[in-house]
């Protein structure tokens, strides 16, 4: 099957899911075309049966802002055209599948067509969707899909409760995990002077936006500062990392904690790492917490959004109020203070997330969907199968 995907290529959940997508589809045999205005930031150079088509925003007087979702469809249109693709999968409804339905349209008119698949992460649909200037157009591009996904059933319930979407039933497919990079064994420690000190090593992964609540990271890790020996590590970049670094000044720990700036490779990190910290006050799905889990790194989390149908509490991790930064590091001293119950700790999440989040049977999933989508478009074909890839 020939698959488009659009996403955003920049730091973040979505755009990594998305392209860790792409690259598993063209493993399997599916020829992958990226459209989207950079080359996703964890997408190589170089891989057999994946394209990249950078969108090209001209800059004319007439637009004081260039429509980057007229220039996306104009893309689309032209690598549909061009690479007979079956699917558009649009990561994000608006401006990706608000694109997509102007491409679709315009092949239409000259005899050809696309099948459009739109996945739902979080931010589309609470945020930016349910502003009153974007409401309208958000639930029409949801609704003109033909086929729509989420990432979580707190997701999923969000979209009805937001905007109805009575033309359209939405399906949830989790994010994913290669289990095989997060094979915690396979990474020499990334902190040695840390494990030479004996020091426990929290880490914190993210865009640092402020709904990330990276004071509240600090400020858990000066309690456990305070309790042990330790160490922060904070992985990423964004508006909010000016105040987590005035928080760790202000609460004493600067010299102990360590900001990294955006990373592509997080795998090796986080094997290093003996716990995840997440206070987020809204999360979706919470990729971060799963890819934590998945190194055999317990969760601290917030007990918002779709973080539950990850880090189950009192096993995998533990999920606390929002705010509640004393609980949190309550719980985090416990933990560390006990080696046994970190170890078994350990385990179930690596095995949790092996056995509910792992690569090949979620990009199966997403595999089903496009072939029902496109079996429904061309009435009487047989679904499309990916070509096989010899071991």
């Amino acid at each position: 099957m020939k698959i488009g995907i659009t996403c955003y290529p920049t730091y973040g959940g979505s755009g990594a899911v998305a392209t860790e997508l792409g690259i598993a589809l063209a493993a399997r045999g599916h020829e992958v075309h990226f459209i989207t205005y950079q080359q996703p930031f964890r997408l190589p150079n170089f891989l057999p049966r994946v394209f990249f088509h950078e969108v090209e925003v001209a800059r004319y007087p007439l637009f004081e802002f260039p429509p980057y979702d007229l220039a996306l469809a104009v893309k689309m249109h032209e690598v549909v055209r061009d690479h007979g693709l079956d699917v558009l999968h649009c990561h994000y409804a608006i401006p990706h599948a608000t694109s997509a339905w102007i491409a679709r349209e315009m092949l239409r008119e000259s005899g050809q067509d696309v099948r459009v698949v739109t996945t739902l992460h979080g931010t589309d649909i609470t945020i930016v969707g349910q502003e009153r200037s974007f409401f309208t157009i958000t639930k029409f591009s949801i609704e003109k899909s033909d086929a729509v996904t989420a990432v979580s059933e707190h997701l999923r319930a969000e979209t009805y409760k937001a905007f109805g979407c009575t033309g359209c039933a939405v399906d949830v497919i989790h994010n994913f995990i290669d289990p095989a990079l997060f094979e915690r064994s396979t990474h020499p420690s990334p902190f040695p002077d840390a494990v030479a000190d004996g020091r426990k090593v929290l880490m914190h992964i993210s865009n640092f936006r402020a709904v990330k609540r990276v004071r509240d990271v600090v400020r858990v890790f000066a309690r456990v500062r305070a309790a042990m020996p330790s160490l922060l590590v904070m992985v990423g970049d964004g508006p909010e990392r000016v105040e987590a670094e005035d928080e760790a000044r202000d609460l004493g720990v600067h010299g102990d904690v360590r900001f990294l700036g955006k990373i592509d490779s997080v795998a090796p990190l986080l094997a290093g790492a003996d716990l995840f910290l997440l206070p987020s006050q809204s999360e979706s799905f919470g990729l971060s917490a799963l890819e934590a889990l998945a190194c055999g790194v317990p969760v601290i989390a917030s007990d918002v959004g779709g973080i539950p149908e990850v880090v189950t509490h009192g096993e995998t991790g533990w999920l606390f109020p929002l705010g509640d930064v004393d609980a949190m590091a309550k719980a985090a001293i416990a933990l560390l203070a006990d080696p046994a119950q970190w170890q078994v700790m350990s385990a179930a999440a690596a095995a949790d997330a092996r056995a509910r989040f792992a690569e090949r049977d979620v990009v199966a999933q997403y595999e089903a969907v496009y072939e029902r989508t496109v079996a429904r478009g061309r009435v009487g074909a047989p679904a499309m199968r990916a070509t096989p890839v010899p071991a």
